[in-house]
């Protein structure tokens, strides 16, 4: 397993412990995980994101720290919320973890995560110019939530 994936288990075990609610000591959590602080931050910033449902906020200095809240929210609501965050391109990646965040939170099933990844993979856009790919895959995964909503 990878480091960030072992930072995002830990982050999201302490979400779900204190009821969508972390507040993190970056350096200390880095200290005890065997990592650097900048792996924590960039956990943090591509995990950890306003679409994905999740508020951080951060506070420097001596006593700083970064607090996630979990937005919890209607199914219906956060698929609006994702939608209106997807902008005007999307790449694969960023779909996959969307696609796993919905999962997780439990928005869309285990069937249209299999059929959103399928129409997300880059097997799909082989005969599209890679130049228009990322704006295609945003307009098909947008559509293909509307439908869910």
């Amino acid at each position: 397993m990878r480091m960030s994936d072992i930072v995002a288990k830990y982050i999201l075990e302490m979400l779900d412990e204190s009821n969508g609610n972390a507040e993190i000591q970056r350096n200390e959590l880095a200290s005890s995980l065997g990592c650097v602080p900048s792996q924590i931050n960039y956990v943090i910033t591509s995990r950890f994101t306003p679409e994905q449902g999740y508020i951080v906020e951060s506070r420097r200095g001596g006593g700083g720290y970064i607090r996630i809240t979990r937005i919890n929210s209607a199914p219906a609501n956060a698929l609006m919320h994702i939608i209106n965050s997807i902008g005007s391109k999307l790449d694969k990646l960023s779909a996959e973890i969307m696609i796993n965040n919905m999962l997780s939170r439990g928005i869309i099933t285990e069937d249209n995560a299999r059929l959103i990844a399928c129409a997300m993979s880059e097997r799909v856009f082989l005969d599209i110019p890679q130049q228009y790919r990322d704006y295609l895959r945003a307009s098909l995964f947008k559509n293909m939530l509307l439908t869910l909503v």
